[in-house]
């Protein structure tokens, strides 16, 4: 199989089930952004443990932007072809956001400050990762998709990756916070 089609030649792309448009089109810009906010967490996973927890978060969130990117490369007119979970996001997979959010939230003593990104390097590709998403959301929202949850979609996981950025340092950001203070946080 040839990577190369020479079909964008012309400054266009094709779309799932049909269609083109052109590469500067805001569905192909948007998929762009989350395409760019998929990568980073890749390179937030290549720092993870094979295996581990946040190993395993982290595929699972990729694979979910693939069946986002699905739904907003569909014409509008081909919206009924989407299948939930698989093409199409779901409230579902909204929900799933929401309920990792909680669980690690729990097991992480949030800041009650800014936070300086850098603590170490897993929380700082994370950190970059969210920046990612929260950057697909803003091109997102730009021309949204009527009946759609991409939007909604993109900002529980940009909250997702803030709070797991916050589960990878630890406590490191409240040692941080102490050293600059001169005082001993506990958390």
């Amino acid at each position: 199989m040839r990577i190369y089609t020479r079909k964008g030649d012309d400054g266009t792309t094709g779309l799932l089930f049909g269609g083109r448009v052109t590469k500067n089109s805001s569905r192909i810009e948007t998929n762009g952004a989350v395409d760019e906010a998929q990568a980073a967490l890749g390179v937030a996973r290549a720092e993870a443990s094979p295996g581990s927890e946040l190993d395993e978060i982290l595929i699972g969130l990729e694979r979910d932007l693939y069946v986002l990117m699905a739904e907003v490369a569909t014409a509008t007119k081909n919206r009924p072809k989407l299948k939930p979970g698989t093409s199409q996001v779901t409230s579902e997979m909204v929900d799933a956001l929401e309920t990792r959010i909680d669980q690690l939230s729990e097991r992480t003593t949030m800041p009650t400050e800014f936070v300086i990104p850098g603590a170490n390097r897993r929380s700082a590709t994370l950190d970059v990762a969210r920046t990612a998403v929260r950057r697909a959301e803003r091109v997102a929202v730009s021309e949204p998709i009527e009946g759609s949850l991409v939007v909604t979609y993109l900002n529980r996981l940009s909250d997702l990756v803030w709070t797991m950025a916050r589960w990878q340092e630890g406590n490191e950001h409240l040692e941080a916070r102490s050293e600059e203070t001169g005082t001993k946080e506990h958390p």
